[in-house]
């Protein structure tokens, strides 16, 4: 696995790239700079970016949508200190494959950095209830608006499931159906809502609930 890590944090940046190492990771870079950051993002081309979510001169995602401008594929996983359900929200919209916190423990991180490279999303297990309480919450139902109207009450019912980021096995499990049909179900979410991953039909859910509280 070739990592290439962005932090203004000299001590954490340094830190991290010995640890990495000492597990046997390639850390192409550890920079400090956000433009240099992205110059070594293009030169390098590393199976994963790491990338903090505070910086100085431009934010985490900021980088992020400027790589993906620049059209820079790779994984990028957010690697931050915080816990704001909005800045996970915006993350994995701005196409975050992972959103880790910086006191996750060490094994936790290795693990999830597998799981990226391995074409997961992979969001810090403090906050995987996020995306679901803004979905489920306690709010009380309400017509479905325009994304949403095409979805049947099982494609609903499943996209909940999707946002507390369960798999297909667990889906079908929880609903009496099959794995198969659960893969179906959420191929026909994605069409209907015109996303690519589930992740992004997810992070429609929230903003939908969010935007219905606030209503």
């Amino acid at each position: 696995m070739r990592v290439l890590l962005i932090d203004d944090h000299a001590l954490f940046r340094i830190g991290l790239r010995e640890l990495l190492e000492r597990r046997g990771i390639e850390v192409l870079d550890a920079v400090g700079e956000c433009d240099e950051g992205i110059r070594r993002v293009t030169e390098t081309a590393p199976d994963v970016v790491l990338l903090d979510m505070r910086m100085p001169k431009a934010s985490g995602l900021e980088v992020l949508r400027r790589l993906r401008a620049a059209d820079q594929t790779m994984p990028v996983a957010m690697l931050t200190t915080s816990d704001e359900e909005q800045d996970l929200i915006e993350s994995l919209q701005a196409g975050a494959q992972g959103y880790l916190l910086k006191d996750m423990e060490p094994d936790e991180l290795i693990c999830a950095l597998e799981q990226i490279v391995g074409g997961h999303t992979v969001v810090a297990k403090e906050l995987t209830g996020a995306l679901a309480k803004a979905v489920k919450g306690d709010t009380p139902a309400v017509d479905p608006k325009p994304a949403f109207a095409d979805l049947t009450p099982r494609e609903r019912q499943i996209l909940r499931h999707l946002a507390e980021g369960q798999s297909n096995k667990t889906i079908g499990r929880e609903l009496g159906i099959s794995e198969g049909t659960v893969k179906l179900h959420v191929k026909a979410i994605l069409r209907k809502l015109n996303v690519h991953s589930r992740v992004e039909a997810a992070v429609l859910a929230v903003e939908e609930t969010l935007r219905e509280r606030r209503q």
